[in-house]
């Protein structure tokens, strides 16, 4: 039977407060004069990861919890204005948020508030058996309470993937989305062996595609055993923001997968798509269309 979703976009979802400051680290001062102004808008990295394959054209169902609050409207208002199919389970402790200090470089440091979620939140059951059976893929993030969905996912029998973002390969929470996934993500930047830490996930896990972004450095991409350097893609424009490029690589290497590529031509879609996020600011919601890659 045809499925009628490419991709099932499993939690990521909240607002960011974006916050242009001189330097990164910040030092300590009893104030600060923010000239580009301090600007609220819905995009974590599941949402970024559901734009990034909209703006491909892959047909993408959104799954995550959701608070009835301003923040939570922002983030229908973007789903909507894109096009993005959205099933938002009611929080009634609000929507996720996060600070986000943003370096004239670019380079960004988040401020996750950890109070808009609880422990015993879970998915629908029969919400998410319906809606991975009607899908391709499923691509998993590190929310909560996204773990606990990875049994029944695999039930379904749905290919998965997922993005362990700065893992150190050791915190333990990481491990159950990088033994479960078929294509695993990660930077490089916490780790002091990447290919250990690849092959490590690739022996212990199901994974037979583990990739390691390490920014201008390119990324390191591990296939069926084989490890290739993949080079970053030169950015269309000055790069001013290089918050959602993950999401963005992540995003583009589903496209090309799904569109029967071979994993190194994937992954050079997803240098590309990095590259061109790292040029849209954060207060802006685009990311890299097929003509981008192409």
């Amino acid at each position: 039977m045809p499925k009628e979703i490419d991709v099932l976009v499993l939690g990521g979802v909240g607002v960011d407060t974006i916050v242009h400051v001189p330097e990164l680290p910040l030092p300590y001062a009893d104030s600060y004069m923010i000239d580009q102004g301090i600007r609220t808008r819905a995009g974590q990295t599941g949402d970024f990861v559901a734009l990034g394959l909209t703006a491909l054209g892959l047909r993408t169902h959104h799954l995550d919890f959701l608070g009835d609050d301003p923040e939570g409207d922002l983030v229908r208002a973007l789903h909507d204005k894109h096009g993005i199919a959205l099933t938002a389970v009611p929080q009634p402790l609000g929507t996720k948020r996060a600070v986000n200090l943003v370096g004239p470089d670019g380079r960004r440091l988040s401020l996750y508030d950890t109070s808009r979620a609880h422990p015993g939140d879970r998915f629908p059951e029969d919400t998410l058996r319906l809606l991975a059976g009607a899908s391709r893929h499923a691509h998993v993030s590190l929310t909560q309470p996204c773990a606990d969905a990875l049994p029944v996912l695999r039930e379904t029998g749905v290919t998965l993937s997922t993005d362990l973002h700065d893992w150190d390969g050791e915190n333990p929470y990481h491990e159950s989305f990088a033994y479960a996934a078929d294509i695993v993500f990660l930077s490089a930047a916490a780790l002091t062996d990447p290919e250990a830490t690849m092959r490590r996930i690739a022996d212990r896990g199901r994974a037979r595609i583990v990739v390691a972004t390490a920014g201008a450095a390119g990324a390191r991409l591990l296939a069926d055993g084989e490890l290739t350097h993949v080079p970053a893609a030169v950015p269309p424009a000055p790069v001013v923001d290089s918050n959602g490029a993950g999401d963005a690589f992540a995003a583009a290497f589903l496209y090309g997968r799904l569109g029967g590529e071979p994993p190194l031509r994937c992954a050079e879609f997803g240098a590309k798509a990095g590259a061109y996020a790292c040029t849209i600011p954060a207060t802006e919601s685009a990311a890299a269309t097929r003509d981008t890659l192409r």
